[in-house]
């Protein structure tokens, strides 16, 4: 799970981070009350689970309320790479006087972890990184001993940070190591790692991701996870227990396996269509799962048909032909239904919802002919004048 900013640095503060004092806020009107409270000049910035905020706008300073005002205002609603900002982070202004770059993650390839620390952060670390490599410091940390202290001096030393905050910065790279490993992150990285006129070491970010296996250990994310449903068709799929993500298009998509959903977008796409979301319901999809599926694809207005793409291995596709009948049963679903099944029980599969084919539910035999019947179906819904 990849936490926003705000998480990741009430995150890092738990494992004993400095972080920048700050509020988040939905509203212009919430921004100021926080603004208020931290005094002047604070920083704005759009919570979006991507990079680029600060080159995108997404990023300010405000010296006043009037100014806060204007720039949050401009922030929310933005749309950063495919992102829309609905919240903003608003922190006390700092100015650094030097800016590093820390990041831990676990190295699966060699069994440990990998630490990197650059005295250039402030900066898009990939760039650094192509054009001079040794400037960052890459380190690996047996997961058996974990990082010590004198070791974390070491590598402190070797990137070359200024030498009267190297105490201070070996302390955190230590409290950023607990943060991976104790509180069960997959990546934790602070760019920039921000030295204040006083001197101390503030991290101004924070990208943290976390290990979803390990949720059931932190009931404490559960806040952080509802923080993401902005989107109501995101909110009842997750509700349900599937992996949905909303998108745009006209045409619903079901399938079982990310690879095959994801494949399934493109060939929509390459017909002419764009799909209304991703749903992957996973391997070994029960009945009632495929018709809690359709039932949550068939509620979004902008859906117009919705196609189901199933590769029978341990799903049945049996299973998936009497979901789909099930829910038929069950509710009168407003899209028409183009169904693809191949794979482990395909032929029973098709007999069984050849009894039930209608112009509302066909069944096609490959998904570049399912995809081509859903597009169409939906441009024709869409140009009666269809959806709710």
């Amino acid at each position: 799970m990849d936490l926003f900013e705000y998480q990741g640095k009430q995150f890092l503060a738990r494992h004993g981070v400095e972080v920048p004092s700050g509020g988040v806020a939905d509203t212009v009107e919430e921004a100021l009350a926080k603004a208020a409270r931290l005094g002047y000049p604070v920083a704005v910035k759009a919570q979006v689970r991507t990079g680029g905020r600060g080159k995108a706008g997404g990023i300010k300073v405000a010296h006043d309320p009037d100014e806060l005002a204007t720039h949050a205002g401009s922030i929310l609603g933005m749309d950063i790479k495919g992102h829309t900002v609905h919240r903003v982070w608003v922190e006390r202004g700092t100015v650094p006087a030097e800016e590093y770059y820390a990041s831990l993650t676990v190295d699966r390839g060699n069994r440990c972890y990998l630490v990197l620390l650059s005295a250039r952060g402030g900066v898009d670390i990939e760039e650094v990184a192509a054009a001079e490599p040794e400037a960052i410091v890459r380190e690996r940390v047996s997961a058996s001993t974990g990082l010590s202290r004198d070791h974390a001096q070491a590598i402190v030393d070797a990137a070359g940070l200024a030498a009267d905050v190297g105490d201070q910065a070996a302390d955190m790279l230590v409290a950023l190591f607990g943060a991976l490993t104790e509180g069960d992150a997959e990546l934790v990285e602070v760019n920039p790692l921000a030295v204040t006129a006083d001197r101390r070491l503030v991290a101004l970010d924070a990208k943290v991701t976390l290990d979803g296996s390990a949720r059931f250990r932190h009931p404490e994310w559960d806040g952080w996870a509802t923080a993401e449903w902005h989107d109501e068709r995101e909110r009842r799929a997750r509700e349900r227990g599937l992996n949905y993500v909303g998108l745009d298009g006209t045409v619903g998509v079901i399938g079982n396996g990310a690879g095959l959903v994801l494949s399934t977008l493109d060939v929509v796409d390459q017909v002419g269509g764009s799909a209304a979301n991703f749903l992957d319901v996973g391997g070994g999809a029960s009945a009632d799962v495929i018709a809690a599926a359709l039932e949550v694809v068939d509620s979004d207005d902008r859906v117009q048909a919705v196609l189901v793409n199933i590769f029978g291995g341990i799903t049945r596709c049996d299973e998936v032909a009497r979901g789909i009948i099930d829910a038929l049963d069950r509710v009168e679903l407003r899209s028409p239904i183009v169904v693809r099944l191949d794979g482990t029980n395909a032929e029973e599969g098709r007999a069984l919802l050849a009894g039930h084919e209608s112009p509302r539910l066909v069944s096609r035999p490959t998904m570049l002919d399912a995809a081509q019947a859903a597009v169409e179906l939906a441009a024709g819904a869409s140009q009666a004048g269809g959806g709710r």
